[in-house]
């Protein structure tokens, strides 16, 4: 059965000040993994992190991942609207974040912490990934209720109409993505993290492999950025050219994690 996207994006408006269904899940997101990373769960190799060390992160990644990703949405898929209207790169619950922005300020968070909280760049790494599908999973589903990134037109019964869009039935490629960059990845990762003597770097390297696997694939059917468009012969987008180098990085990270375990 079709069906028709008639959520309203605001989630309560209080006198002028309206509140969104987009931020609101950020911040949802953002409990959710405070309790999980409280609580040790998963408890990876073992490796306890105290009350301290787990705020030092959480808030670290925060800041650098809303920076990270808002940044890297101006610069990568709309950088001439934004020049032109720079108070606009501050209206995030409008959308528009970027996943591989968002990577990059992570990253370079691991890279502020490791000396803070006394543990290696993939130490740091493997414990901050594990819960990243669950901020996915949840932006994601805000990408729903905001009717943004959309997928092409389809004949199948699981198709969505987007009236904000038009009236055809589309492929609702944000949650296809909410499920497999998400739910699936986080499965994956919190069966791998139950091994015993888990080389550093393995969980890290898994999701930038999965990652990049789903998020290719999904890309097939995702509506691009009009301004942007395909890059080439009517299917390569920008997000499968950003994904591509993160797929190579994983794959050198398993190799050299596996090399060290059998070392």
């Amino acid at each position: 059965m079709i069906y028709t996207h008639n959520i309203d994006p605001i989630l309560v408006t209080i006198s002028q000040i309206s509140l969104y269904w987009y931020g609101a899940m950020y911040a949802i997101s953002f409990l959710v993994i405070d309790s999980l990373m409280r609580k040790n769960i998963p408890n990876i190799n073992n490796q306890n992190i105290t009350g301290a060390q787990t705020d030092k992160i959480l808030f670290t990644c925060f800041i650098f991942l809303l920076l990270g990703g808002r940044l890297g949405y101006v610069i990568f898929y709309n950088l001439e609207y934004y020049l032109n209207d720079p108070i606009k790169i501050l209206f995030i619950w409008q959308g528009g974040m970027s996943f591989h922005g968002a990577f990059i300020g992570i990253v370079i968070a691991a890279v502020r912490l490791k000396d803070q909280i006394k543990k290696s760049f993939l130490e740091i790494t493997d414990l901050i990934v594990i819960y990243v599908p669950i901020g996915l999973f949840f932006g994601r589903v805000g990408n729903f209720i905001n009717s943004e990134l959309y997928g092409i037109p389809t004949n199948g019964s699981w198709g969505v109409v987007f009236p904000l869009v038009d009236e055809l039935p589309r492929h609702p490629s944000m949650l296809y993505e909410a499920f497999l960059e998400g739910i699936i990845i986080f499965i994956i990762l919190l069966i791998l993290s139950k091994r015993k003597n888990l080389s550093h770097g393995i969980l890290t390297s898994s999701f930038l492999i999965f990652y990049s696997i789903f998020r290719f694939i999904v890309e097939f059917v995702r509506v691009p950025d009009m301004h942007i468009g395909y890059i080439w012969n009517d299917w390569l987008t920008m997000g499968q050219i950003l994904t591509t180098p993160m797929m190579f990085i994983g794959l050198i990270i398993l190799f050299i994690s596996e090399r060290r375990q059998r070392a």
